[in-house]
């Protein structure tokens, strides 16, 4: 066998630190917004790591594609602003479960992906923007009560996306963890370098299965699964969704039970893996597809030293993921009123999911998608 094209395996160890670096500190904040305890929330990122590092690899040698999949960035976000269940994080971990069985059901079941695929960009925009909304005010509030940290930190993140926007999430996430260092040179936990799993029971609650797990499918294939085909396809990669979604379901499915939210397909990083900095070799950039996953799961190991210093200074790890989900949020903010007809419902749908307001138990995002629904069904049939 030929040896892997080097422009690919820089590719794929870049994708894999960007995609890592750069959302680490939303899915740490979702996963403890919805129960999880340290040691649970790091069984979580070491159980999703390995999940989607080896969905990679599989699907990759399998499909001859360079394939990314990563954790679900937005679904993170939903779950750092939906808050505790009332049945604890047993009833999150049932979401996920539903989630991830939604996503194998879209990829055996073609009326479902479709069904999926017809929902109007302008609502998943508008129900994205609403939920990443609060995070991204996290590091206004940061500069309030921890200026200097926060500031330095927005303020890397600001001089090096001024260079590299690639590069600046993670830019700041290791400034971050550098000032956590300073301040904590050895947090208590952070001895146990790699995480133990920690297998926790689902409890089914309905309002989390409808308020969590719905919203969790939804955004998850709208924001990630969708476009991830997208990227794939406009560089020349006609893959099958079919097997892509199923896979990916079952790799969500095998990681819920130790605290894992979502895999799915990457939407950012895969224009890393499919694009020209592969290699000019579009038949071998596949192995980038390969060694992404092999760094996630490397860097998955590492859970339990970057979880116990994330938990030295909440405040600073939501300052960098806000930073990290403003640029989401800006192309979430453009899609909601990119259509003139539809912006009514979308600008609704945006405040009732960006109220954070349950009602009858279930999550505001399920509301506020009810609500652009109904909404955007009278307009079209006004019109």
């Amino acid at each position: 066998m030929r040896p892997p094209p080097l422009p690919a395996l820089s590719a794929g160890l870049l994708a894999a630190f960007v995609g890592f670096a750069s959302s680490f500190s939303v899915v740490l904040q979702g996963l403890v917004g919805v129960g999880a305890s340290p040691e649970e929330a790091a069984s979580g990122i070491m159980a999703l790591s390995v999940a989607m590092g080896v969905c990679g690899i599989l699907v990759s040698w399998r499909m001859k594609m360079p394939i990314s999949v990563a954790w679900s960035t937005p679904g993170a976000a939903l779950l750092a602003g939906a808050g505790v269940p009332a049945a604890g994080f047993g009833a999150a971990v049932a979401a996920f479960l539903l989630a991830g069985a939604l996503v194998v059901l879209a990829g055996l079941v073609k009326p479902v992906g479709r069904a999926i695929s017809s929902i109007p960009l302008s609502l998943a925009n508008a129900m994205l923007a609403g939920i990443l909304l609060p995070l991204c005010l996290a590091p206004v509030k940061a500069v309030a009560s921890i200026p200097l940290e926060a500031l330095a930190v927005i303020a890397i993140w600001f001089l090096v996306g001024r260079w590299s926007r690639v590069l600046a999430v993670p830019a700041a996430a290791v400034a971050t963890f550098f000032l956590i260092f300073l301040a904590h040179s050895s947090p208590e936990g952070a001895a146990a370098v790699i995480p133990s799993p920690v297998l926790v029971l689902p409890d089914w609650s309905p309002a989390a299965l409808v308020g969590l797990g719905l919203p969790l499918f939804l955004i998850t294939m709208a924001s990630q699964n969708i476009p991830g085909l997208a990227i794939l396809r406009v560089n020349g990669f006609a893959a099958e969704p079919a097997p892509l979604f199923t896979a990916t379901g079952i790799a969500s499915l095998l990681c819920a039970p130790f605290g894992g939210h979502a895999v799915n397909l990457a939407a950012i990083t895969a224009a890393i893996c499919a694009g020209d900095e592969a290699g000019p070799d579009r038949a071998r950039r596949w192995w980038a597809g390969i060694v992404s996953g092999l760094a996630y799961i490397a860097f998955g190991l590492t859970a339990g030293w970057a979880t116990a210093f994330a938990a030295q200074s909440p405040a600073l790890v939501q300052t960098v993921a806000g930073v990290a989900l403003i640029g989401a949020f800006t192309g979430a903010l453009g899609g909601m009123v990119g259509e003139t007809r539809d912006r009514e419902a979308a600008i609704l749908c945006f405040v009732v999911t960006a109220s954070g307001v349950p009602f009858l138990g279930i999550s505001a995002p399920f509301w506020g998608l009810v609500v652009g629904g109904v909404v955007l069904v009278a307009v079209r049939r006004r019109g």
